[in-house]
């Protein structure tokens, strides 16, 4: 059995000795082996590990969905106290600056370390591409062509190169894949590829059908029909369960349930049993 557990999300939980902020990180379990999947955006991820017994200083892996802080900053927090894992996994482009720009200002959203750091702590450092195995049954997975005419990325998201500001076309991004005998499960951090794009190349990657995701989908900036247009997709495309949170909007969550789909939201402290 494989054991996933939210140790920072936005929305509080049950369990009030948790600290809850902007960002994800997830712990996933499987007898010994364990995976950290994106790190929150500082030390409170630690905190919420510390009030959770949950031990990080012999991770097998660290994951990190792409460079967005509130994903990953927290990986410099964890590697300074002398925690984590040497493998890191990453996708294509992850030290590449982050912006949001409002048409004046440029807020820097990148993780606030570079690569000489990473190696200055004597990480291993592997870029994700297709699918990867970490252990057993589970992969990471990068590499989402763009197909859904509905799943568009926010203007404001854009990445500084050496020809100037591009929009971010988070290439970046990756998943983890839980495959099973008859499906695959997937657990995301953002989404920003677009969830339908990345449930296709995950049903084809792995010749499966997807029958489980879990995080953000990143729809809270969405309008009410690419909401429907993304669960209706999503639920033709055989996906039963979600446990939504993060960047995905409350009004995904009711949307989903209107369209077929059992939901949850996954908050900071709780957990999915695999």
């Amino acid at each position: 059995m494989i054991q996933v557990t939210a140790i920072m999300e936005n929305k509080a939980s049950e369990n009030k000795a948790l600290i809850n902020e902007h960002g994800l990180s997830f712990f996933i379990e499987k007898g010994t082996r364990r995976i950290l999947f994106d790190c929150g955006s500082g030390e409170h991820t630690l905190y919420n590990a510390h009030k959770l017994g949950i031990d990080l200083s012999e991770l097998d892996s660290v994951v990190l969905s792409h460079s967005h802080y509130d994903h990953s900053a927290g990986y410099r927090d964890i590697t300074e106290a002398g925690l984590g894992s040497k493998e890191l996994y990453i996708g294509k482009g992850f030290f590449e600056k982050k912006y949001a720009f409002d048409g004046i200002k440029y807020t820097d959203l990148s993780c606030g370390f570079d690569l000489d750091f990473v190696k200055g702590q004597g990480k291993i450092i592997h870029e994700v591409s297709g699918k990867v195995r970490l252990f057993d049954d589970i992969y990471a997975f990068g590499g989402f062509e763009r197909l859904s005419d509905f799943e568009h990325i926010p203007a404001r998201f854009v990445k500084k190169t050496e020809s100037g500001f591009v929009s971010d076309d988070f290439s970046d991004e990756i998943c983890l894949v839980i495959e099973r005998e008859r499906n695959v499960v997937m657990i995301c951090g953002c989404s920003h590829p677009g969830i339908t794009n990345m449930v296709r190349e995950v049903r084809k990657a792995f010749g499966k059908p997807v029958s489980s995701v879990y995080g953000g989908i990143h729809l809270n900036e969405a309008d009410y029909k690419r909401m429907e247009d993304t669960m209706k997709a999503l639920h033709e495309m055989g996906i039963e369960t979600g446990g939504f949170c993060h960047c995905s909007g409350d009004m995904a969550e009711t949307v989903c349930s209107s369209n077929g789909l059992n939901v949850c939201h996954l908050a900071v402290g709780d957990c999915i049993f695999i």
